[in-house]
């Protein structure tokens, strides 16, 4: 079931060209547009990966399939996408929503805060576990996040968002590189300190069964994807083989000339390795 949008609130940033709309369902969501200048696969990527998330227990902002009426689309202006020097108008039909994490009129929602803030951030350990996350589905993005509160409230709360390079964009296929899919900041790994700092996410995504990754991958709308089944009957193959992999693609980034893990030192991650062989 989708949700119908009803009023246009703003533009996003961002290169899928993203809007704010409140839907019947009384919430505001981000919604990225079959029309979109990225490819019409990072709407497929986004409800799924925000599925498999969820699955694993990771803070990402709910999913949602949000209907735009063509009355909604002639009545603004403004809700359109720009290609080069032309401007068109989105599509009318069903598109990708992410819940925006706090209602404008409720809190604040932050896409940065400076290195001395994030000792404020209630669930900084969780970067962990959307690095374990970013691995195993080969987000060829860096890794976003936001940090939302409520009116009144003096710590933030960690929400992951924009998944819409998963499986690598549109290509859906899996090139591992160690500096892809990572925070651009070594400050929120500095409490991984040995492979427990990765759970329980880690364990949850060795663990999924099979069948979770069909019954997930079913509710993508095929308009999202062209209807190619057997194309994404091989995105879900991949998924389930890699689930093997990504302690060893974990070390890789851990290796980088990057040196992420500032509290995991050279004989933990030696230490990690053999763990690794023996897995």
């Amino acid at each position: 079931m989708a949700t119908n949008a009803v009023e246009y609130v703003r533009r996003m940033r961002g290169g899928a060209q993203s809007h704010l709309l409140r839907c019947a369902d009384g919430f505001y969501y981000v919604v990225k547009f079959r029309n979109n200048p990225q490819h019409i696969r990072v709407l497929a990527n986004e409800f799924l990966a925000t599925r498999l998330a969820n699955m694993v227990g990771l803070p990402v902002p709910a999913a949602e399939i949000v209907e735009v009426a063509p009355d909604l689309i002639k009545q603004t202006k403004a809700l359109t996408i720009v290609l080069g020097t032309s401007e068109i108008p989105v599509e009318a039909g069903l598109h990708f929503g992410s819940r925006y994490a706090v209602s404008p009129s409720s809190g604040q929602v932050f896409d940065y805060l400076p290195s001395d803030q994030l000792y404020r951030v209630r669930n900084l350990s969780a970067f962990a576990g959307i690095l374990a996350f970013d691995k195993w589905t080969c987000n060829a993005d860096g890794r976003q996040a936001v940090y939302c509160r409520k009116s009144r409230e003096r710590k933030y709360f960690a929400l992951f968002i924009d998944h819409g390079y998963c499986f690598n964009a549109g290509e859906w296929t899996f090139s591992d590189v160690p500096l892809r899919g990572v925070y651009p900041r070594n400050e929120v790994y500095t409490q991984i300190t040995s492979w427990s700092s990765f759970e329980p996410w880690l364990t949850r995504i060795e663990n999924l069964g099979d069948e979770q990754l069909w019954e997930a991958a079913e509710t993508v709308p095929p308009e999202w994807y062209d209807s190619s089944w057997s194309e994404l009957e091989a995105l879900v193959n991949a998924l389930i083989k890699r689930k093997a992999l990504v302690r060893e693609l974990i070390l890789d980034f851990g290796r980088s000339p990057r040196k992420p893990f500032s509290s995991w030192n050279p004989e933990g991650l030696l230490t990690a390795e053999k763990t690794l062989a023996v897995h």
